[in-house]
């Protein structure tokens, strides 16, 4: 049995937090964090996960991810990894549960639509309505709107890819008026964990994923040098092996690889660095938490086969440009017409085509499920469907 790693000097500690928003009494029996990721657990955004794609669209079949199969796995990873480094692992997978929450349906081709839908009323970005979704949208609390999360967790949401350092989108831009995130440093490590998590789920999972679809072959994947060695291994291992037991034995290696040379590699930053506290982590000019060289030229080589054999494969070209074509054809009548929005919704418009507005519908459409968004589009544009 392994006993848990006491925390590390350079650790987040919920009784340093530098607080929320909004003051609240602190709870006797759960630290900071802990509210944090139970605040969204029970979100409606969070719930919605479940039905928003990954890679595939959800009636594509029972056994995809979801995003949020995919939250949860990538959160998993990020608590055993933060624990073996001594990091706080509460607020680890609080920034897991909480980094995909401002997806749209249709993952990247729905962003990309609503980008583009977008550009003249001051964009969208996933990350950007992250933070919309946890200051704003969630409506469920009587003190306030949003989630009133922690200054670490709202810090390591809009930071988890690293500092932004161009001008911030319209959201962020607002609330750090309000709460400062300090944009331009590194986040805390346990954010930085929970990014290089979703690195190496995503490129584990879709893996299986693309596997299960038939987008490419277990021989497809000899030559890659991170993939190819583990899947060799595991057949001289057990010969004989069938391919379904094949797959999730080397896919359960893979990720076990990856972590592990993330932990080793990350330690070595932090030892090297000598940090103290979670203040000296952000003052860095670099990322104390990464994969060696060796291994991440190695991910690169993978990703770059995904993308090539998956992210471009015909068949999920097709249904990308369906979603696209979805999502801006909602987009442009509700624009248009605010009447045909929902009542609560409609209430809420400030007039056709108008910048509130559309900041409204976008705020809507990327609330929607995959099932949803289809449905919706349906019922506005099939004159047989019912309203």
């Amino acid at each position: 049995m392994t006993l848990p790693v006491p925390l590390a000097p350079y650790a987040s500690r919920p009784e340093e937090s530098r607080g929320r928003l909004h003051p609240e009494p602190e709870s006797p029996s759960r630290t900071a964090f802990q509210r944090d990721r139970d605040r969204i657990v029970h979100s409606t955004a969070f719930r919605r996960l479940q039905y928003k794609t990954q890679v595939f669209v959800y009636h594509e079949g029972d056994h995809y991810r979801t995003r949020l199969t995919h939250s949860l796995e990538v959160a998993q990873i990020a608590r055993s990894i933060s624990r073996g480094l001594g990091l706080n692992e509460d607020l680890a997978e609080a920034l897991a549960l909480a980094h995909d929450l401002g997806h749209t349906p249709f993952g990247h081709a729905g962003e990309d639509a609503l980008a583009a839908m977008m550009r003249d009323y001051g964009g969208f970005g996933h990350n950007d309505q992250t933070l919309r979704i946890l200051t704003r949208l969630e409506r469920r609390y009587a003190g306030f709107d949003g989630l009133n999360l922690t200054w670490e967790t709202l810090e390591g949401t809009v930071k988890h890819n690293g500092p932004l350092t161009s001008p911030p989108s319209c959201t962020i831009a607002e609330y750090v008026t309000r709460h400062d995130l300090e944009l331009a440093t590194w986040p805390g490590a346990e954010a930085q964990v929970a990014a290089m998590a979703d690195d190496i789920a995503y490129n584990n999972h879709d893996i299986d994923d693309g596997l299960r679809a038939g987008l490419f072959a277990v021989k497809d994947l000899a030559e890659l040098p991170l993939a190819g060695p583990v899947l060799h291994e595991v057949a001289t291992r057990h010969p004989g092996i069938d391919e379904p037991r094949l797959i999730h034995e080397a896919i359960r290696r893979l990720i076990d690889r990856m972590a592990s040379d993330l932990a080793a590699e990350s330690r070595r930053r932090l030892a090297a660095a000598r940090v103290k506290s979670a203040g000296e982590i952000r003052a860095l000019g670099a990322p104390v938490v990464g994969f060696s060289d060796a291994l991440a030229r190695e991910a690169k080589d993978l990703r770059a086969f995904l993308f090539e054999r998956m992210y471009r494969h015909y068949r999920v070209n097709r249904m990308a440009s369906k979603a696209r074509r979805v999502v801006q054809e909602l987009f442009q009548l509700l624009l248009a017409e605010p009447e045909c929005l929902p009542t609560e919704w409609r209430l809420a418009a400030a007039g056709a085509g108008t910048p509130a507005t559309a900041r409204l519908v976008a705020d809507y459409i990327a609330g929607m499920t995959d099932r949803f968004a289809l449905d919706e589009h349906r019922r506005l544009y099939d004159r047989y469907a019912p309203t």
